[in-house]
């Protein structure tokens, strides 16, 4: 009798399945590839040459050498520094609410329905985020000129002399008024974004319940929206701690009243391009960013807590 014997390839798996995911495997890093390599290139590496920077100093008198923490030490003790952060503080404080009132009042009007019109306010409202920021400065600085601007031609007209915009005491709410007019549109299209997605089986059983137009705001807009009013008053925070265009345009119209560490970001730059010092200029942009980072982070984290 012939006993049948088992090939010899029995029990062995077929090489198949685990090369085809390997090919799927390096299919997904084709895919993915080409943002990783952006991604390292315009984010990883300057913000590594950054760190690697910050870690020396270069002096007149034995060249550049490694330092190691001393470059953040002095900027924790840098007064300049931190009077440029408190001022960006108070601006946001003052400035990114009422912006962000502003936009909501015109998102809630235009999706009321009961606006006539409007597209065109939509349209009006947003066209000055199309505007760029240093035109947008540039007009205004020469509007708030008290001797050859608007606010110069209407104290003659009225035949008074009428506060200087750009004096030390009201230069930073003339930067506060060019911000709100540049983003009021951009924050409110973010807001009527959201409240267009809320599901209109709420408004019915609103209509049904007999509740108002005020109701109907504080109990669903508002709530639906939440997360892009988390998400508006986070990227005006990180704005306001990146304020740069203003305050280094106005400056040449408002020599006295801007200095070259008047934000933080203006004083990383008058280091880097006029100061020569690039080591501690990567130190200041380091801190404020990581600053940054910590208060947008707690404002996301309360913005987003139940029952917040």
């Amino acid at each position: 009798m012939t006993t049948l014997q088992a090939p010899a390839t029995a029990g062995v798996r077929p090489a198949g399945p685990p090369l085809r995911r390997a090919r799927r495997a390096w299919t997904g890093w084709g895919f993915i590839g080409p943002f990783v390599l952006v991604f390292a290139l315009v984010f990883l590496a300057p913000l590594g040459y950054s760190l690697y920077l910050s870690l020396f100093r270069t002096r007149l008198i034995g060249g550049t050498r490694f330092v190691g923490l001393d470059n953040y030490r002095q900027a924790l003790q840098d007064g300049q520094f931190w009077e440029g952060v408190a001022r960006v503080g108070l601006f946001l404080l003052v400035q990114v609410p009422i912006m962000l009132g502003i936009a909501l009042f015109v998102a809630l009007a235009i999706d009321s329905g009961r606006l006539y019109g409007k597209d065109f306010f939509r349209i009006s409202v947003f066209l000055p985020y199309a505007v760029p920021s240093v035109v947008a400065t540039l007009m205004w600085g020469f509007m708030y000129g008290p001797r050859f601007g608007l606010v110069g031609d209407i104290g003659d007209a009225l035949g008074t002399h009428l506060p200087d915009p750009l004096s030390s005491g009201l230069v930073l709410a003339s930067i506060g008024n060019i911000v709100t007019w540049e983003f009021v549109g951009y924050n409110m299209l973010i807001f009527y974004s959201a409240l267009r997605v809320i599901p209109h089986s709420l408004y019915e059983a609103a209509e049904i319940d007999g509740a108002g137009q005020w109701r109907v705001i504080a109990a669903i807009k508002l709530p639906a929206i939440r997360g892009a009013l988390v998400i508006a008053t986070i990227f005006s925070i990180i704005g306001s701690f990146q304020l740069f265009n203003e305050p280094a345009i106005l400056q040449k119209l408002a020599p006295n009243a801007i200095t070259t560490d008047y934000t933080p970001n203006y004083y990383t730059y008058s280091l880097s391009f006029s100061g020569q010092q690039h080591n501690y200029s990567a130190t200041v942009a380091i801190v404020m960013g990581v600053l940054t980072m910590i208060v947008a982070y707690v404002v996301q984290l309360r913005g987003m807590r139940k029952g917040a």
